[in-house]
């Protein structure tokens, strides 16, 4: 035998609990999609939060070290930049030092050569003084770059270009045969040097340049696994909103009917 009760509507608290939920996982799914996050709370996704987290700290360190390498890269081209004009003014000091040999020539002549052959010695010398940003870009220190997101470092070797031309070009002039012949000799020890230095920055250049495109496809991985965590499936989402939506406004229609029961109690008792 069936009862009808007024006390106690148990059909209204039940329709009351499921309403509940579905505007509880509306409301998620609303989140989702306005925010583009699958972890709107920590309890959404306790786990998937704390990888999250990891991977976004992981991901602003890859940048760091990203931006060692840039500016390492800027340094490095700089010093080959310097070098390539250095290189050009060594070439032209050779061939003054040979014209200034030529026994067709006056005093007159090679007073003119040796000024040139001045200007330029004068002009490589200033070169060597040369810094980036406070840095010297030709001293002997080798400088260690950050290379990854643990902090490891590569070493740059460095390039000691003041000390090859003092050792080599400053004190030679061209304005005798004889100065001329060790002006040659001497210009011609600081070429082979400065092709070796050119080698190694050359060499710095193409390993930064391997380590920054390595920095680069670590972090698209890193933000694709991210992704996988935390980005919403808009299509996926957009069906849940429409389903838990259809299933507030049931169960509020429910509700209501529920609630409405007792009232037939009332009639009853006319």
């Amino acid at each position: 035998m069936s009862y009808m009760v007024i006390n106690t509507n148990s059909l209204a608290q039940v329709a009351a609990a499921r309403l509940g939920q579905s505007s509880a996982a509306l409301e998620q799914s609303l989140q989702r999609l306005a925010s583009g996050s699958k972890i709107t709370a920590p309890a959404s996704d306790s786990a998937g939060l704390a990888d999250s987290m990891k991977f976004n700290a992981q991901m602003a360190r890859i940048d760091a070290a990203t931006s060692n390498i840039s500016n390492a890269l800027s340094f490095s081209q700089t010093q080959d930049g310097y070098l390539q004009k250095v290189d050009n003014a060594l070439n032209r000091m050779g061939e003054l030092s040979v014209l200034s040999q030529d026994v067709t020539k006056t005093d007159a002549d090679r007073a003119l050569y040796n000024k040139e052959f001045m200007a330029l010695n004068y002009y490589i010398r200033n070169v060597a003084t040369k810094d980036f940003n406070g840095i010297s870009l030709f001293s002997a220190n080798t400088l260690n770059v950050t290379t990854d997101s643990e902090a490891n470092t590569v070493a740059m070797t460095g390039v000691d270009l003041g000390s090859t031309l003092a050792a080599n070009v400053i004190h030679y002039h061209i304005e005798s045969v004889g100065n001329a012949l060790l002006a040659a000799a001497s210009v011609k020890v600081v070429i082979n040097q400065l092709a070796a230095d050119r080698a190694n920055v050359g060499s710095n250049i193409e390993t930064l340049t391997f380590y920054s495109n390595q920095m680069g496809t670590l972090k698209n991985n890193l933000s694709s696994a991210n992704s996988q965590i935390t980005d919403v499936d808009v299509a996926t989402e957009s069906t849940n909103y429409a389903k838990e939506n259809i299933l507030v406004q049931t169960g509020t229609a429910m509700l209501a009917q529920a609630n409405s029961l007792p009232q037939s109690v009332l009639k009853l008792l006319q």
